[in-house]
């Protein structure tokens, strides 16, 4: 049944639904013992009860025997001649030669017939007898004791066991019938509350996934039920409540403070410029002014990027969202960057044969490309190389960045991605605030996608896994670009 909380496919990787199974396998063994155990109790109860009737029979013959012998043992079995009837007692008195004397059958079964005759003596014996019932001739088992009387007489007492039968056999049958009663009956309830609860883990993991999304009015359902499921909607609900009250309040002061820092950075340098080009300024305030314009400019690009991260993160949508070529777009800032990167010494490569499309914002996922090259641009040693790559996969696009710099070592992979983060040693020209993996990785996320810091043994791999668009016509992928 589903592999993630939206789609069951895997329902019994649920933890609700392995703990209905085992529920469910629990309770089924537990009746099927207690039925069968009830089963095997009543079976060797009718058989007790039978063995102990035979008995009880064999002692009040053994009785008549001491009393009066052969003759007065003969005379008993005459008035019960019509046990069978009544009681479905069998009763033969036999000579030595195993002829009927007395009582209820016509003769000795051939069943039982000894090869060595004290082998029989005081034995339990199973036999049919062939009784005539409504103008039928039908077969009865019958189980019974032999005894070995004085002067070779033989006595065979014992009782028709054919009611005992039937009767287990309804027994048997009700017991299966209770078995598989009981086992449907949980394993649908098992099933039912399964589905209730991956239902509302689903409904649920929507949600959140609307609100990851950047959607922070939406809440976790309460169906009213009270249960452990509407308890954790509650404190949820009540977390984002206070997240998105935060939320808005860091909002709308970065987006005062960065209103106010605006104007006066952009005043500052405008003067700056216009003292820079005052005639008559002495070298020693141009060398000062230069530097300060540089470091005006750093922090307006990072005001700028802070803005952008914060926009794209809280906004959960991309605007103007078209469907567009990832190769097409690679190649274009590739071709852009190349001429500074050849310069720089190193050694740019594009693969991107075939169009592959996602769908998106244009600008946004050009500023992550160009956010991944800079990065490469700053820490990649001259004479190293690069090479984007883009292709098609079974789950959509795929966008790989790699080259043969420092790298990135893997515990510090994580918090790379964070703002403001710049981990490992950076080269003397590397200038920057941190900012570009997290800008690039906050576009990713906006876009479905993750982005993914691995080893390129030596150097880094950034890798993003975008969802596919509808296929349409794209324009032709392009060649390898040096």
């Amino acid at each position: 049944m589903a592999t993630d909380a939206r789609h069951p496919g895997g329902t019994l990787r649920l933890s609700s639904a392995r703990l209905a199974l085992l529920y469910a396998m629990l309770v089924t063994v537990f009746t099927s013992s207690v039925l069968l155990s009830v089963y095997l109790l009543t079976r060797n109860a009718l058989e007790r009860e039978i063995s102990a009737v035979v008995r009880a029979e064999v002692d009040d013959l053994s009785d008549d025997l001491r009393l009066g012998g052969i003759a007065q043992v003969a005379a008993t079995l005459r008035l019960r001649a019509d046990s069978w009837g009544r009681t479905g007692a069998v009763f033969l008195l036999a000579d030595p030669n195993f002829r009927p004397v007395a009582g209820n059958l016509t003769a000795w079964p051939r069943d039982v017939v000894p090869v060595g005759r004290e082998a029989l003596e005081s034995a339990m014996v199973e036999f049919d007898i062939d009784a005539h019932e409504r103008g039928e001739s039908v077969l009865h088992p019958v189980e019974a004791r032999i005894e070995h009387l004085a002067n070779g007489y033989w006595l065979l007492v014992g009782a028709d066991t054919s009611e005992r039968l039937n009767v287990l056999r309804r027994f048997g049958l009700a017991t299966a019938w209770g078995i598989a009663l009981t086992a449907l009956c949980v394993w649908l309830l098992g099933a039912a509350y399964a589905r209730r609860t991956a239902r509302r883990v689903r409904a649920y993991a929507t949600t959140c996934e609307t609100i990851m999304q950047g959607d922070l009015t939406q809440r976790l359902a309460v169906d009213g039920s009270h249960d452990e499921f509407d308890a954790l909607a509650v404190a949820v609900n009540a977390m984002l409540d206070r997240i998105e009250q935060q939320t808005t309040t860091l909002r709308t002061a970065f987006d005062s403070i960065a209103h106010d820092l605006r104007t006066p950075l952009y005043r500052m340098r405008v003067r700056l410029e216009e003292a820079q080009l005052r005639t008559g300024l002495p070298k020693e305030a141009h060398e000062l002014i230069a530097p300060a314009l540089q470091d005006l400019d750093r922090v307006q690009r990072t005001l700028a990027t802070l803005l952008q991260i914060a926009r794209t993160e809280a906004s959960g949508v991309t605007t103007h969202d078209e469907q567009l070529d990832l190769a097409a777009l690679a190649a274009n800032m590739v071709e852009l960057y190349a001429p500074g990167m050849l310069a720089s010494g190193l050694h740019v490569a594009l693969d991107a044969p075939i169009p592959a499309l996602v769908t998106g914002n244009r600008q946004l996922l050009a500023q992550l490309v160009t956010n991944l090259l800079e990065n490469a641009l700053k820490y990649v040693p001259a004479g190293g190389h690069v090479r984007v790559s883009v292709r098609n996969s079974p789950g959509g696009v795929s966008l790989s960045i790699a080259d043969d710099g420092p790298g990135i070592a893997a515990v510090d992979r994580a918090a790379a991605l964070r703002p403001f983060v710049r981990v490992g040693d950076a080269p003397a020209h590397a200038s920057g605030s941190g900012l570009g993996l997290s800008l690039a990785a906050a576009v990713a996320r906006l876009h479905g996608a993750q982005l993914t810091l691995g080893d390129n043994a030596p150097g880094l791999v950034v890798h993003c896994e975008f969802p596919a668009a509808a296929r349409r016509e794209a324009p032709a992928g392009v060649a390898q670009v040096r």
